[in-house]
């Protein structure tokens, strides 16, 4: 059973815009996050989609909504499920915080001055187990509950879809570029940090994830 899964990073949002953390908390598209949607879907417009999803978000079900407008095959696919598995990594203390200053603190005992430097150095998997202790809260996701969380909703498409099935996914940067730390061959993620309305293919079977592209935007 393999199903291929088109996944696309939300369009730019104000937080994005103004370079602050922005995992559970939500801040609406700007108008260059609504063409991020409506390129993405553009890309996407002939491709036949079984099932839309996105993560719970507005930024995403709005991006998920865009894309779908432009489809030409889908028929009267115009509206995802909305998954809170798929949703951004949690950043506890740090939601809404610089991101610049953010990735410094928690770099600064790890030898890192920025979010770049960190994933030089260290998997996705650890930088989340830093930011967890850092957080005087220990209220943002460490690695082991944030891909339990990730792995239900994966494990909800392989539930319900069937071999070779087309299914859209709308979700977020932290998001995309874990699958790629994970699964995929030689991806820096630091270098090639996933792009508002990029889209990344995967091929999703019984028991992996493949990357057969990655944030791709034209």
């Amino acid at each position: 059973m393999a199903i291929t899964v088109y996944i696309v990073r939300h369009g730019q949002t104000l937080l994005n815009r103004y370079k602050k953390m922005q995992g559970w908390v939500d801040s609406p598209l700007t108008e260059k996050g609504i063409q991020d949607g409506k390129r993405a879907g553009k890309i996407l417009e002939n491709i036949k989609f079984d099932k839309a999803y996105s993560s719970d978000t507005m930024r995403a079900i709005r991006t998920c909504e865009y894309i779908l407008s432009e489809n030409k095959v889908s028929g009267d696919l115009k509206e995802p499920q909305a998954m809170m598995e798929f949703r951004e990594q949690k950043y506890g203390y740090f939601e809404g915080s610089d991101s610049p200053q953010t990735w410094m603190l928690i770099g600064a005992t790890h030898g890192a001055g920025s979010f770049k430097e960190l994933v030089n150095k260290y998997p996705l998997d650890e930088i989340k187990d830093f930011m967890h202790e850092t957080d005087p809260f220990h209220e943002s996701e460490d690695s082991k509950t944030y891909w339990k969380r990730i792995n239900s909703g994966f494990d909800y498409l392989r539930k319900n879809h069937k071999d070779g099935e087309n299914v859209l996914l709308v979700c977020h940067g932290s998001t995309i570029a874990s699958l790629a730390d994970k699964y995929g061959d030689n991806i820096n993620v630091g270098e090639n940090y996933p792009r508002n309305g990029s889209i990344t293919k995967l091929k999703v079977t019984e028991n992996d994830i493949e990357i057969e592209e990655y944030n791709k935007i034209d």
